[in-house]
Order: C-alpha cells, then sequence, then structure tokens
C-alpha cells in the first residue's frame, strides 16, 4: 500500500459513502449488515492484496460475525438487536487487533485495554504517519509524488467547501442578482440543504479516515508478540498467604452458613411460602438482586486475591486452591437460590423481557463458575477472560436462538400468566388474566407466535378474544406509524409480523378500536374494552 496509497484510500472513502448512502435518513434493518459485511470484505482484499494473511485462529471468529450480524436484521426485540450490534462490533475489533497474532484467546485483562488503546490510537493518528512513510518511502526511491494521490484532494475539498460556503452567503447578501443565480445553481444541482450536504460529506470522510487506521493497524500492529503476564506478572504478588487465607476462610465461612439456611426453602418448596408472612411476590424477589451483587463481587474478589497472593510452597498453593473451589461452589449454591427464586416468580407472574434475560444470564454466569472451579484446580487461571468472553457469548448467542418477545408470548399464554400492573390481582395458584397490553409492547418478533396462538382452536373463547385485542392493537399502531419502507430499512422481523397479520385480516375486522380514547382502545366481539397501552414496571 505504501507504492500505491490510493489502494487504501479509495475503498476505504468508498464505504464511507455507503455508509451515507445505507443509514442516511433510514431505520435500521439490513443496512447494518451488508456496512459491516462490506467493511469485513474490503479490510481482508486490502490485507490479503498485500500478502498479509490471517492467523487461523483469528479466523474462528468469522462464524461468529456472520450470525451476530444476521441476527441484526432477523430479530427486532431491543437488547438480542443491542447485543448483537455490540458483539459484531466486538468481533470485528477483536479480528483487527489480532489479526496476524491469533492470540486473542489468551488475552488478559491487561490485553484488552491495552489493544483497544493501541486500536484507538491506530484510528486517529496512524493514517498520517502512514502517508508521512509513504512520502518518505518515495523520496528515498527518488520517486516524485503521484499526481493521482486522492489524498491532497479530499483534503483540499473539505477545507474548501466550508469556506466557500461562507463567502458565497455574504456575496448572495451583496448582490441580489448573484444571489438570484447562485439560487438557481443550486436548485440545478438539487442542493437543497447545503449545510447538511457539508456535514454528510465530512463524517464520510472521518469514517473513510478511521476505517484506513484500521486497516493500518491491522497491517502493522496485530502481531501479539508479548501478552500481558506472559514473562512475568503485570503486578507482583504482593500480600501475604496467612492474609489471602484469613480473608477467604472468612468469606467461605459466611457463605457456608447462608448456604445452610438457604437448604429449607430449596426443598420445602411453596409450603415455605408463608414463613414470616412472606407473599409469594415478596419470597421471589427478596434478595435476588443482593445474591446475583454477591456473587459478582466475590468472583472480582477471587481473581483480585489469585493475582496478588504469594503461595511459596506447594502446600500453601494447594490449600488457597482448595477455599477458592469452596468458594466458587458456594455461590453456584447461592445462584441457585436466585435461580428458584426467579423460577417461582415467573411460575406466577408470567415471563418478561426483563425476567427472560435474567434467566438466561444465570445460566451462563453459572456455567462460568464451574469452569472457574476447573480453571483453579488446573491452575490455568490465565484463562479465566477466555472462558468469560465465552459465556458472554454464549449469553448474547442464546437470545436470538430463544426469540424473547416469541418466547414470552407462548410461556404466558400457556400458562394463562402475563406480568399484570398489580400484584393484588394475582391468586396464589396463578389464576391471572391474560395481560394483552404486555403483548402490545413488544417487538414484531412477537406478532407471528401472536397469530399462531388465535388461530389455534383449542385456546379457550377468552383468551382468543384478548388475544384478537392485542393483534388488534398491534395492526392499528403499525398503520398510524410512519415505517421506512426503503431496501436499506428491510427487516425480516418486520416482514413476517407484516405476513402474518395479513393473514387474520378478515378476523381482526370484528375487533373495534376507540381511537378517541387515550391510549386507544380495543372493543372485543363480545363488547370488552381493552387499552391497548399499560404502564408496567418489572
Amino acid at each position: 500500500m505504501k507504492t500505491n496509497p490510493n489502494k487504501l484510500w479509495v475503498p476505504v472513502f468508498v464505504l464511507g459513502w455507503l455508509f451515507d448512502f445505507l443509514f442516511w435518513d433510514r431505520t435500521p434493518g439490513i443496512n447494518f449488515a451488508i456496512f459491516s459485511t462490506a467493511c469485513l470484505i474490503v479490510v481482508f482484499y486490502l490485507l490479503l492484496s498485500d500478502g498479509l494473511r490471517p492467523n487461523r485462529t483469528s479466523l474462528i471468529l468469522l462464524p461468529l460475525f456472520g450470525f451476530f450480524v444476521a441476527v441484526t436484521f432477523f430479530r427486532a426485540e431491543p437488547m438480542t438487536v443491542f447485543l448483537a450490534v455490540t458483539f459484531t462490533l466486538l468481533v470485528m475489533m477483536l479480528l483487527a487487533m489480532t489479526y496476524l497474532g491469533g492470540r486473542w484467546y489468551l488475552y488478559a485483562v491487561g490485553d484488552y485495554l491495552g489493544k483497544s488503546l493501541q486500536l484507538l490510537g491506530s484510528i486517529l493518528g496512524r493514517p498520517v504517519t502512514f502517508m508521512n512513510e509513504v512520502r518518505k518511502t518515495q523520496a528515498d526511491a527518488g520517486i516524485q509524488p503521484s499526481r493521482r494521490n486522492i489524498w491532497p484532494v479530499v483534503r483540499g475539498i473539505v477545507i474548501a467547501l466550508p469556506i466557500i460556503a461562507i463567502f458565497a452567503s455574504l456575496l448572495s447578501s451583496a448582490d441580489v442578482i448573484f444571489g438570484q443565480r447562485l439560487t438557481d445553481l443550486m436548485e440545478w444541482f438539487n442542493l437543497e440543504n447545503l449545510p447538511e450536504m457539508i456535514f454528510r460529506l465530512i463524517y464520510i470522510v472521518i469514517i473513510g479516515y478511521a476505517l484506513g487506521g484500521v486497516v493500518l493497524h491491522a497491517a502493522t500492529e496485530s502481531k501479539d508478540e508479548k501478552l500481558t503476564n506472559e514473562d512475568k506478572p503485570f503486578i507482583p504478588p504482593f500480600l501475604g498467604y496467612v492474609e489471602s487465607t484469613i480473608v477467604l476462610g472468612s468469606v467461605v465461612a459466611l457463605f457456608a452458613a447462608f448456604v445452610v439456611i438457604q437448604f429449607q426453602y430449596f426443598f420445602g418448596g411453596q409450603t415455605n411460602i408463608h414463613i414470616d408472612g412472606y407473599t409469594y411476590s415478596e419470597y421471589a424477589r427478596r434478595g435476588f438482586g443482593e445474591l446475583v451483587t454477591v456473587a459478582f463481587f466475590s468472583l472480582v474478589m477471587l481473581l483480585t486475591l489469585t493475582a496478588i497472593t504469594k503461595r511459596d510452597t506447594e502446600i500453601q498453593r494447594r490449600v488457597y486452591s482448595g477455599l477458592g473451589v469452596a468458594l466458587v461452589a458456594l455461590l453456584l449454591v447461592m445462584l441457585f437460590s436466585a435461580f428458584r427464586r426467579l423460577g417461582l416468580y415467573e411460575a406466577v407472574y408470567g415471563f418478561s423481557r426483563l425476567r427472560t434475560y435474567t434467566h438466561v444470564f444465570l445460566i451462563w454466569i453459572g456455567l462460568l463458575l464451574v469452569v472457574t472451579i476447573a480453571l483453579e484446580i488446573l491452575h490455568k487461571e490465565r484463562m479465566f477472560m477466555f472462558a468469560a468472553l465465552v459465556a458472554s457469548f454464549g449469553f448474547a448467542i442464546s437470545l436470538p436462538i430463544l426469540n424473547v418477545d416469541a418466547f414470552i408470548v407462548e410461556q404466558n399464554i400457556r400458562r394463562g400468566d402475563i406480568p399484570s400492573q398489580s400484584e393484588t390481582s394475582v391468586s396464589r395458584q396463578g389464576d391471572v388474566e391474560v395481560d394483552t397490553q404486555y403483548f402490545v409492547e413488544l417487538s414484531d418478533d412477537a406478532v407471528p407466535p401472536l397469530v399462531k396462538a388465535f388461530q389455534t382452536e383449542t385456546l379457550p373463547d377468552s383468551v382468543r378474544e384478548k388475544v384478537g385485542a392485542a393483534l388488534a392493537c398491534i395492526n392499528y399502531e403499525r398503520g398510524n406509524n410512519d415505517r421506512d419502507s426503503s431496501w436499506q430499512s428491510f427487516h425480516f422481523s418486520s416482514f413476517n409480523a407484516d405476513k402474518a397479520l395479513t393473514s387474520i385480516s378478515n378476523d381482526l375486522k370484528e375487533y373495534q378500536i376507540a381511537r378517541d380514547n387515550f391510549p386507544a382502545t380495543a372493543i372485543t366481539p363480545s363488547g370488552e374494552e381493552i387499552p391497548c397501552a399499560t404502564y408496567y414496571y418489572d
């Protein structure tokens, strides 16, 4: 690329223009997947054409990229999409940082922080140093700078545009005829909003510049020659074995006492709900957040002590590892307690998004703790960050596979238990009316399962009417929203929702929407009025 810098700049600025073409005044859809894939293809092309082949270990990240980028236009549930976008960018960042080295699976916390800062530094400054190196190389070789170099042209345009805009505005005010001619010229070029065009051109250049920095970083700084703590610890152990053993042993004793008390709840089930006058909700909620918080900070404490504790003899190492394993095992029991509490709450009040996220999260954090025990026994503590990364990927992968909003609809209709505005409306046995208002607030992912339930002949008429009311509200709200119909914003979830609603369009005519009310109200064939919105708090 040094012999022909345009080979770098032309593709990355084309990508900058592609970003503008796909995203300007467009809602998110397939555009993110197209742009991300285009960036990956261009970066690989530039590096491969320069003779730089990726490490095989880095290529393992490509299937993850393909999965997450596809999720962004197959699922519409907010958390699922947010994680898909986040992990798509994370995978791309890992590829840029480890393209040549491929040792991302050995990264410690310091490696992630240090290499992220290096990547940021390359994005900001590497293109400038690259052009200086190009000039120096050409000067040493006696080569005159190419007249076709696009970079001076781009810089000149970016600098000239705002200056021309200011002077043109002043001259237009000074001379009416000149102003009219300038207006005619702008209309001929269809420049209705010159400041907007300037702004768009500037961010196109910024995006191209940043992508150029990413390519250059992958080409020169991604070798992973030395990792944190590989030769010697980043922070040498300084805390004595006795002090650490006292701290760790005290925490283990406290957790053991807590777990002993918890066992009556593990085996008592619903019969223990009346202990000390707790209601079902109070028992399920009480302490859940605290248990998860304790588990998180205890794990951080263990990892910190492991890094800073001096263990000089084999007996000291075994005793410390034994206490560490005991601590993690007790944490597993405590997380099981939290998981059981959540399950009891879901059994009565149904699933919501937050409860579903937490349900899946607890499973993955539990698996991470099991792996932590194994790493402690095998003295492979350095692999913890890799295990944590795998658990993070697992959580992010689980949500789109589960299809959160569809799962909520299916589970809550099956149970007849929907998150209700008031817990007093729920009986001890779980007899709760279907809260169709909550269905309306879900994403397009929820529409196909709602339609499927609506078309189920075995569904009780009372529940079917409420599901129909939810679908009528959804159909009404979708009709009132100005949706972007451009191909850049195409989304499979929206497409499937439209298709599902069209299949029951005749049935939905039996439901009337009272538009004068706020919020709008769906009137079922039996005359029941159901609002199309709710104020729901998990």
